[in-house]
């Protein structure tokens, strides 16, 4: 008997392909990045003279109501508009943008960024996806909403982590204008998983893992597949191998 049981629980742990959440799922913010992007807004797009400490604070109002239009939505609003939500408040909402090179500011948030680096959400979080690559049996997907870093320059931060030599491919909300849950964005994961590697891949064979109970457990429910939240609870991304 103890030996069906164990065999049971290993069949409901292994999936075909396993979709991945971004960030608090693989990497986490460097602190240090975004003391340095308060300095330099401070220094740069400060005629209110507000502080650091409130420029900051503005930083992460903006990065929350964004995410939460986008899950709202289901689209995606650009970083280079995040940014200038942030000079508009910073500045008593100005909407003096005229003079505002708004790609160059982005391309100097980039090189801030890779600066301060993020870094792996924690040990578990390479050491699980090396194991389901070793394996063969299974293909691994991120499918992550973006909003002040976009697709490309978070391409170059897995790449820089080594991350994704371990993922099969990588799909972002700002390169396809849509977010999470959006269930479009979710079957473009799914149109995306090579089926020559899985002969009659079901949707109960595939798994989105993550740390938004609506952006990630939601969207993937709603269209079929199951989910594991992690992080934001007592899970860790280890329970997948355990």
């Amino acid at each position: 008997m103890g030996l069906i049981v164990k065999k049971t629980r290993l069949e409901m742990l292994f999936y075909k392909h396993y979709s991945f959440d971004l960030w608090l799922t693989l990497i986490k913010s460097n602190p240090a990045f975004k003391i340095e992007r308060a300095k330099y807004f401070h220094a740069h797009f400060n005629a209110s003279n507000k502080t650091i400490e409130e420029i900051s604070v503005i930083f992460r109002q903006v990065d929350l109501m964004v995410n939460h239009i986008n899950e709202r939505t289901g689209k995606n609003i650009d970083a280079e508009e995040m940014y200038l939500m942030v000079i508009s408040i910073i500045n008593d909402f100005s909407t003096a943008f005229q003079d505002i090179d708004i790609d160059g500011l982005y391309d100097e948030m980039e090189v801030l960024l890779l600066k301060h680096m993020p870094v792996v959400y924690c040990s578990d979080s390479i050491h699980v996806l090396y194991k389901l690559k070793e394996s063969g049996l299974s293909t691994t997907s991120l499918l992550s909403n973006t909003g002040f870093i976009k697709g490309k320059t978070l391409r170059k931060i897995l790449n820089h982590l080594e991350l994704d030599v371990l993922l099969d491919f990588q799909l972002y909300s700002d390169e396809v204008r849509m977010s999470k849950p959006n269930l479009k964005f979710f079957q473009m994961m799914l149109d995306q998983i090579d089926k020559t590697k899985h002969a009659d891949l079901n949707l109960s064979e595939i798994i989105h893992i993550g740390d938004n109970p609506f952006a990630d457990v939601k969207g993937a429910e709603a269209i079929g597949i199951k989910s594991l939240l992690i992080n934001s609870n007592h899970l860790t991304i280890a329970h997948l191998i355990s």
